[in-house]
């Protein structure tokens, strides 16, 4: 009874934190259970028996095996227990959604005892999550005659399991609950320093906002026990920053519903909704919850006489308020008009279209997206099993074709992936597209989740469609505490097991990776074709098309191959003029953005393709690009490059995954080595002229265009969190891009960090660069405050030693990481040094290491939200602004940023990351970094 009695001593512990008992994914302590359920006598009875009933998870995980395995015994009347009928164990089998209890309702099905037969048969016609061990006993079954299973195939391809569910209300009154003022990032719903209890639902959901807020949330339900939550950005977008998948089980299981009373802590369908709406990424999550994501437009601009939008002394538009959604307003929405109505239905706030689309309203039906693609591809099987054509029941695709308009390049890479639609058609933007997924990455803070939810749709081995997965080992690469030692380790058995090449060897085989995920995969694509799918925000490579996402879409796509969504609008922008000799390539990125809203007056990249002309720069210069684009609230970039641009980076990703391929990271089906032949492939289409790089069709149609003027850059610029600013919606968004003399070499710094996905080698490069630089001018180089340097890749350390850099680095640290002895503990004080960081996200992530409270912190990452860098003191507000790199590095040196002048003179004769529109010739603006 050892398990057994492990879990009551954890049952305990729980409880001191206000817990539930933690739901059982071990099949041996099930075992156990049964073993004391057996036992009529047993003074633990009645507490296995309620555990195993309520509180075992479903999918496959080892404690769904044994309990679908008892259950059988039961229904088979082998196993005699009063209070489980095989009635009740039928129903249990039905909520256990596949994998094991598949197994058993098929052998049940396919036995002797017709009346069981039936039954079983029943509960398998309400069941989605079949794959091909269990179609294939099906399919065998019925060629041999079996009419039960006739029977289900033919429940199957009228889609039974789901037009026999009910349908949603047509009526559905929210209250509203503001969780905050302007953009609300995904780390107030669930904080990066807590990524370790993800997993664990119910521990997780406690740190969600606030415990006063949770205090106020279940107030609202109480006094309004008819109603559903709606948690509001006021005047901001709700959900930027990343997908997090966390965050809406968060707000699902303090706003939502049970999906199943057998399942603890899984909740779907929340109400979630933004002054600006949902971020595009955050959106798709809430899809997959079966949740609501409204666009209120509760705040509007006021227009002049002239019709034109009144500006304050910021030159920003001045909002006013069309209706009050302040915390306890009750709406209600209809979801046949699609509209957003007062209380009394009197009055219409908003239009909810684009909340209520077809597809939307069947996840919501489903309670989740997937449930809906794991339909279809049912129905599709049974169709073809039996021969017949399959009835139109799910709403179909949403085709827009424009006849004689060309394609976007995103238009063009939906179009040549694109799955299950009207064959010849061409497809516009607007579209509703299945599409064929390439890479897929998981990272290691929402790793588990995804494992959890392959566990949860019964997938046990990755789809053969897909290219190449990676599961990264970067999030939690700071500090190798006892939650990275306990999560980490398992996370990467089961994903090297499911078929993903993993950062870390399950076998300790080969040195454990911790390279930044993005730089990882933007070396995996070597099409720029191919789609991609991560489970981060910043999965935007600059090769091919890619999109963060949630732990349930990456598990889809690693369990399917496939993806399901719109194709986005995109958005041109070019460059013109010249870049000057002082400026980074970091500067042209966040000038993008001032100048796009400077011309455009709205964030007219926000939900959107940005498709940039950058021609010249390889993968990893212009990953700092589409890197950025998240934070301009894109729902993702594409390059367009140059013939031999593309052919250099595709040989740069190469001799990296060949790196991987000597380290021992290939598996028994050769990924890597596959992906090594698909870009020879694509290389020799390039060179011959089969197939050039990648452009969009000169009479393709853009929702806008932005011209960027280099002429235009000639200081470096620097995102601020604003924190002050009196208008609370204009805080901690990445709007506000000033130029360095803004500051007038005044402002404090009190740590820098040169890291994160927004670096490359040459930025490793530029550091080691200056400290010469400085040194040379100065005699010595003092650090006035701490700066904190983590390159992104073991590669490029390594190729910093060959070349002679890293000695420089080494000269000047006065800390460098050490992998045989990694830091157990996270570090809350820093000196005046150069920190030599391991591998990884670092401060960036804010899950591990923070700058001390109260911090300006002036970094190269695109984190700036409130508390995730660096949290407030009760002094002062932390700030985390964004620069480049040679910016950063000064200001650390200076203690302060820098005056124009003393910029220019510090990076005299350093190289940086330039780049020159694609009018020149191709590769003309190469760096020598390269």
């Amino acid at each position: 009874m050892s398990l057994y009695t492990d879990y009551l001593k954890e049952i305990e512990s729980r409880k001191d934190q206000g817990l539930h008992p933690k739901p059982i994914e071990d099949g041996a302590l099930v075992a156990e259970l049964i073993a004391q359920i057996r036992d009529t006598g047993n003074a633990h009875r009645a507490d296995s028996l309620k555990f195993f009933i309520y509180n075992t998870l479903p999918g496959t995980t080892s404690a769904a095996g044994e309990k679908a395995k008892f259950l059988k015994e039961i229904i088979l009347g082998e196993a005699e227990v009063p209070e489980i009928t095989p009635a009740f164990a039928f129903e249990l089998l039905s909520h256990m959604k596949g994998g094991p209890s598949i197994e058993v309702l098929l052998d049940l099905a396919l036995g002797d005892d017709k009346s069981i037969a039936k039954q079983a048969a029943d509960v398998l016609k309400t069941q989605v999550f079949l794959y091909e061990a269990d179609t294939d006993r099906l399919k065998a079954a019925y060629e041999a005659g079996n009419e039960i299973v006739r029977d289900i195939l033919e429940s199957y391809v009228q889609a039974e399991f789901f037009t026999k569910l009910p349908d949603i209300e047509e009526e559905i009154k929210v209250v509203s609950y503001v969780a905050a003022e302007g953009d609300i990032s995904t780390d107030l719903l669930s904080p990066g320093n807590q990524a370790h209890s993800r997993s664990d639902r119910e521990l997780h959901g406690k740190c969600m906002i606030s415990e006063q807020a949770q205090r106020e949330i279940e107030a609202l339900k109480l006094q309004h026990p008819d109603k559903r939550v709606m948690l509001v950005a006021e005047k901001g977008t709700m959900g930027v920053g990343s997908s997090r998948m966390s965050g809406v089980n968060n707000v699902a299981l303090w706003t939502g519903k049970p999906a199943s009373p057998y399942v603890p802590f899984v909740n779907y369908a929340p109400v979630v909704a933004g002054t600006n709406g949902i971020s595009p990424i955050f959106l798709t999550t809430v899809g997959v919850t079966g949740g609501i994501g409204i666009d209120l437009k509760n705040w509007v601009k006021k227009l002049g006489p002239d019709g034109k939008p009144i500006l304050n002394n910021d030159d920003s538009p001045v909002l006013e308020q069309k209706y009050s959604v302040e915390t306890g307003t009750v709406f209600k929405i209809n979801t046949k008009t699609k509209k957003l109505l007062s209380e009394d239905g009197s009055e219409e706030h908003a239009d909810l279209s684009s909340a209520f689309t077809p597809q939307k309203v069947e996840f919501m039906k489903a309670g989740s997206s997937y449930a809906i693609v794991f339909g279809k591809k049912l129905q599709t099987f049974a169709a073809e099993t039996l021969g017949v054509e399959a009835p139109q029941v799910f709403a179909p695709s949403k085709e827009v074709s424009h006849e004689g308009q060309g394609l976007t390049a995103v238009e063009k890479i939906f179009n040549r992936n694109a799955v299950g639609s009207t064959p010849g058609k061409t497809l516009h933007a607007g579209s509703d597209v299945r599409v064929k997924v390439n890479i897929v990455g998981s990272q290691d803070t929402t790793g588990l989740m995804t494992a959890q939810e392959l566990e949860a749709m019964a997938a046990t081995v990755i789809s053969p469609t897909v290219d190449g997965a990676y599961q990264s080992g970067c999030h939690t690469a700071s500090v190798w505490d006892l939650k990275a030692q306990a999560n980490i380790p398992k996370l990467m058995k089961f994903m090297n097991n499911f078929g993903l090449i993993t950062a870390r060897d399950p076998k300790g085989e080969y040195h454990a990776m911790t390279d930044v995920i993005h730089k990882v995969l933007n070396d995996l694509t070597v099409d720029d074709w191919d789609i991609i799918i991560g489970g981060d925000s910043h999965t935007r490579m600059s090769k091919g098309v890619a999109f963060g996402a949630d732990s349930g879409t990456v598990a889809l796509a690693l369990a399917t191959g496939e993806a399901t969504m719109p194709i986005p609008e995109s958005v041109k922008v070019t460059f013109k003029g010249t870049m000057a000799d002082h400026m980074d390539f970091r500067d042209v990125v966040h000038a993008t953005q001032a100048q796009m809203l400077k011309q455009h007056g709205d964030n007219v990249f926000q939900g959107r393709i940005i498709e940039v002309h950058i021609g010249t720069l390889l993968a990893d210069q212009a990953f700092t690009f589409t890197d950025w684009t998240a934070e301009m609230k894109a729902k993702a970039s594409i390059c367009i490059s140059n013939d031999e641009t593309l052919i250099g980076s595709l040989e740069l990703a190469k001799s990296r995954i060949q790196t991987m391929i000597d380290k021992g990271m290939d598996n028994g089906n050769k990924v890597l080595q596959g992906l090594i032949d698909k870009a020879d492939k694509r290389i020799a289409q390039i060179k011959s002229g089969e197939k050039p790089a990648l452009t969009p069709d000169p009479d393709a149609k853009y929702f806008a265009e932005v011209v960027v003027d280099l002429d235009e850059i000639n200081e470096p610029m620097i995102a601020d969190p604003d924190v002050n600013n009196e208008d609370v919606s204009r805080r901690y968004t990445h709007d506000t891009i000033r130029p360095v003399s803004y500051y007038r070499g005044e402002k404090k710094v009190d740590l820098g960090f040169v890291g994160s996905c927004m670096v490359h080698k040459g930025d490793m490069k530029i550091v080691a660069g200056m400290l010469k630089n400085l040194e040379k001018a100065q005699g010595k180089v003092e650090f006035k405050a701490p700066l904190v340097v983590a390159a992104p890749t073991y590669n490029i350390i390594d190729e910093l030693k060959e070349e002679g850099d890293w000695d420089v680095l080494q000269k000047y640290s006065g800390f460098e990481f050490d992998d045989a002895a990694p830091k157990s503990t996270a570090r809350t004080e820093y000196e005046n040094i150069l920190y030599l960081e391991r591998p990884g996200c670092n401060l960036c992530m804010g899950n591990q290491e923070k700058a001390a409270k109260g911090d300006t912190v002036l970094a190269t990452s695109t984190r700036l939200f409130k508390g995730r860098v660096v949290e407030d003191s009760d002094e002062k507000k932390g700030e985390s602004l964004l620069a480049s790199t040679p910016v950063v590095v000064l200001s650390a040196i200076l203690g302060r940023t820098p005056s124009i002048d003393e910029y220019k003179e510090a990076v005299k004769g350093i190289d940086l990351t330039k780049f020159a529109p694609p009018r020149q010739k191709p590769l003309d603006a190469k760096s020598v970094h390269f």
